[in-house]
């Protein structure tokens, strides 16, 4: 398997070598000669190869989930709690403009090369990236600087303001839509292609669309009919769902396995024993390092094997832990440890263990073998873009513009739920009977006019397939959902202190007690002293991570959705503007 490419050590230096008070106004010569290079083929790769690093590692299964709704680490993030202050610099902030300037440069000297189809596939590649930098810009800050050439001394938008968001994603559209016209089409499973190019259009015009339709933006059609056109255009590419395995076991395989074939991935980081090994197993399995939680109202979201709500049930919310998973949906116990759980390509029954998580609820979904757990020490891929979401965009963009049928969910949620073994959502019954439980996070869902009962049910979808894959605060945000944050984030239910039998073997699996000395029955694999893990009630009800961490998104809501920007670049710049309400 080929890796995703890294940039030559000494061009690194070259090229995106240079620190944040200077990286504005460095001269050429301060970089790669654009009169000695991007003179061949191999050069404009060389250098486009650099780009790949935006991209997300490992991280993204866990860190980007875990500043949402979807997982609760030990340690809960500043934008969850609504916490976030004006940071003094940029420094591990997005407001950093390096990779722009390289990306630029290249766009600035790449033309010289005297071959097209070279020139055509990577600058086409280089307008992909350049697409994807101003996207996360404008998801973070909203309005900001455009900058389509490398700046240099004295130029004068070294100091200018921020351009408005039309300008900017109309940009950014333009770029995109240059890399799906003049990348190849082909399928390579690490490296951009056009087909990369169609689901990050997707993903970006989908953002801008609902974004600017439920913040009242205006002018939100035009994104959501691109993002519906290249959803449409993708299902017809040669990816398809992977289903190796069946319902049982395929969703659970796409992300644990060690090497990602191109069935339904259409971008993975490449990792191996060879070449870089990551932590997403010692993450996701140590009691000292991720300790993520899934909250109940996650666990809740997730259908009945017949396509009935849990949350419709009397009681749902007070079940057991081994009555709540029976005759689910299969992707829940794919994502989260069932009552039979064993470790992926083993057979044994795997012992509870309560104390690798927050809520009860531990993650497995991306969790390879066992032999991978220990830090720096796992080599499964990690899937970056994939044909699933192209399915999800394509409904939901669809049934925004109120232009949703029947035939358009059989063609897109309806596959994902064939994988999973899960009965057809119907267009009719979703919109005449919306679930009150989904309603009730998303009270925004009635600036709507049509298809409220589908989208909700779209959002469930989206929710459960893609969880953990960093989407999900995007999603919250551009729903202008924030408010969601403030509802309880909770964990498992206990009815009181005690034994507990969690895969009804007749055995006590986990003990609750109040000090560390009253005995657990003998072969009990988790004893917790609810002194340390609260519960909401002190003595029973569900698991609580949050306790003593109220989140205060709504102190000022409108502001929340965006980031500062840093005082020191409003310092250097004047005419930079703070976000909003900041």
């Amino acid at each position: 398997m080929k890796r995703i490419y890294s940039i030559p050590v000494a061009i690194a230096v070259l090229v995106i070598g240079c620190t944040k008070s200077d990286f504005l106004d460095r001269d050429t010569k301060d970089s790669i000669d654009g009169k000695n290079f991007f003179n061949t083929a191999t050069d404009l790769q060389v250098y486009t190869n650099g780009f790949y690093e935006m991209l997300p590692n490992y991280t993204l299964y866990t860190d980007e989930d875990s500043k949402s709704d979807n997982l609760i680490p030990l340690s809960v993030d500043a934008r969850v709690k609504g916490t976030r202050l004006i940071p003094p610099t940029n420094a591990n902030t997005k407001w950093q403009w390096e990779d722009l300037r390289s990306i630029n440069f290249f766009l600035q000297n790449y033309q010289k090369c005297p071959d097209e189809a070279a020139k055509l596939k990577y600058g086409g590649v280089a307008r992909f990236f350049r697409a994807y930098f101003y996207y996360e810009k404008v998801k973070t800050y909203g309005d900001v600087p455009w900058y389509g050439k490398v700046l240099v001394a004295n130029d004068p938008d070294l100091y200018k303001g921020r351009d408005s968001r039309k300008l900017v994603m109309d940009s950014v559209l333009a770029d995109i839509n240059f890399a799906v016209a003049n990348i190849p089409k082909e399928v390579k499973l690490n490296e951009i292609t056009a087909y990369t190019a169609l689901l990050l259009k997707a993903r970006i015009c989908l953002f801008e669309g609902t974004f600017r339709k439920y913040h009242e933006l205006g002018d939100y059609e035009k994104f959501l009919t691109e993002a519906a056109s290249a959803a449409s255009e993708l299902i017809k590419s040669p990816y398809k769902l992977f289903s190796t395995g069946g319902a049982a076991t395929a969703y659970r395989e796409l992300f644990a396995r060690n090497d990602q074939d191109a069935t339904e991935t259409i971008l993975a980081r490449d990792y191996n024993t060879t070449y870089g090994r990551q932590s997403v197993g010692y993450l996701m399995t140590s009691p000292t390092a991720g300790v993520y939680g899934i909250p109940k109202d996650m666990i809740d979201s997730y259908l009945m094997k017949d396509g009935t709500r849990f949350t419709d049930q009397p009681n749902y919310q007070t079940k057991g832990f081994y009555e709540e998973m029976q005759n689910r949906d299969p992707r829940l116990t794919q994502t989260t440890p069932g009552p039979d759980f064993a470790v992926y390509k083993e057979t044994t029954r795997e012992p509870v263990n309560l104390s690798i998580t927050t809520t009860g609820y531990r993650v497995i979904k991306g969790l390879p073998t066992r032999d991978q757990w220990g830090s720096l020490n796992s080599y499964n891929d990690i899937i970056i873009f994939r044909f699933a979401e192209a399915l999800l965009v394509l409904a939901e963009a669809k049934a925004e513009l109120g232009a949703l049928d029947q035939a358009d969910l059989d063609n897109s949620i309806n596959k994902l739920r064939a994988r999973a073994g899960m009965p057809n959502l119907s267009l009719a019954a979703a919109n005449a009977n919306p679930d009150p439980f989904l309603k009730s996070w998303y009270p925004n869902i009635e600036k709507a006019v049509v298809n409220k009962g589908v989208i909700l049910e779209i959002r469930r979808e989206r929710r459960i397939e893609l969880f953990n894959e960093g989407l999900r605060w995007d999603d919250l945000m551009r729903w202008k959902e924030g408010l969601k944050l403030m509802k309880p984030m909770v964990g498992m239910y206990f009815p009181g202190l005690g034994a507990f039998d969690f895969n009804n073997d007749g055995k006590t699996d986990v003990f609750l007690r109040t000090d560390n000395t009253t005995a657990a029955p003998a072969g009990t694999t988790s004893i917790i002293n609810v002194n340390q893990k609260k519960l909401t009630n002190n003595t029973s009800g569900n698991f609580n991570p949050m306790s003593g961490t109220p989140c205060t998104f709504s102190e000022d809501e409108d502001r929340d959705y965006y980031y500062p920007i840093p005082t020191e670049d409003l310092t250097l710049n004047p005419n930079l503007k703070q976000s909003l309400k900041w």
